[in-house]
């Protein structure tokens, strides 16, 4: 049996990456194969993978909204867009997690010519310039050229004394971060210039899918119980991860939802980053 994917390509399918896939939703051993058993007869030669995600994710829902929720992370990443102005916020958001202070799309003078950067990121004695190129397309690859010019413009900024909270200092190092995936070009291109990218699935062990599982980083899009409308409110008035609504419960406000469906998004969003779910809001 084949797997039709978003560009046309059929591939065959692999019942062991599917059942992989639904593990990471974070569902028990009894209820991925549950799920699993559920999806079989429904399969067909030529199926899409958007029809075969779908299946997932509604059996996942009833089983509990915050498995459909993990599930949904690369498709709540292309919920960023649909320029990518919310994904440079969501990228801030990553890095400040791990310690650097952050501000998102500033323009700087380079020796040759201005450069409008996404986000600027500083810790310690370093400042990052960090190009974010967000992707609309599920199976979207980020070509050699893309790492090649942008080596160029660090190289072009390097040397010169900038001014951001409040310090002066230079860039140390560029960072290129994408929501899709490397091709095997680009990846060569930026280990030999010894370039940090970070995607998709690269690198391996460290790439955005498994710093978001592990960090609890999953941005409000995840969210099962919104609507397109509500997160797209959530995310204009500065909620932007998950972790941002439980802390901070008040976001639900803009929300034009009864209570008891508030209360609900508020459950859903503590048990996807494992926060005790409370008992009244």
């Amino acid at each position: 049996m084949h797997v039709k994917k978003h560009s046309g390509e059929l591939v065959p399918f692999e019942p062991n990456k599917l059942k992989h896939s639904l593990t990471k939703s974070e569902a028990s051993e009894d209820e991925v194969d549950t799920v699993f058993q559920r999806i079989q007869p429904r399969l067909y030669d030529g199926i899409t993978t958007r029809e075969l995600y779908e299946l997932a994710f509604d059996l996942l829902k009833n089983h509990r909204d915050s498995y459909a929720a993990r599930y949904s992370l690369k498709k709540a990443l292309r919920d960023l867009g649909p320029e990518g102005f919310y994904f440079e916020k969501w990228i801030g958001k990553l890095f400040a997690n791990a310690g650097y202070k952050t501000v998102t799309g500033k323009t700087v003078q380079g020796h040759a010519v201005t450069h409008e950067i996404d986000v600027i990121a500083t810790k310690g004695d370093s400042m990052l310039a960090i190009e974010c190129k967000f992707r609309n397309d599920v199976d979207a690859k980020i070509s050699v050229t893309t790492p090649m010019y942008f080596l160029s413009r660090v190289k072009d900024i390097k040397g010169i004394s900038f001014s951001f909270f409040e310090t002066p200092r230079q860039f140390t190092d560029g960072w290129l971060v994408t929501n899709a995936y490397l091709t095997s070009d680009s990846i060569s291109f930026g280990e030999y210039y010894k370039l940090n990218m970070l995607a998709w699935d690269y690198p391996a062990h460290n790439n955005i899918k498994n710093q978001v599982d592990n960090l609890d980083l999953y941005p409000v899009t995840c969210l099962t119980n919104l609507n397109g409308m509500e997160k797209s409110l959530l995310l204009k008035n500065g909620c932007i991860l998950v972790r941002d609504l439980v802390e901070k419960p008040n976001y639900l406000e803009y929300l034009q939802t009864a209570k008891h469906q508030k209360k609900r998004i508020l459950i859903e969003a503590q048990e996807l980053i494992h926060s005790p779910v409370p008992e009244e809001m």
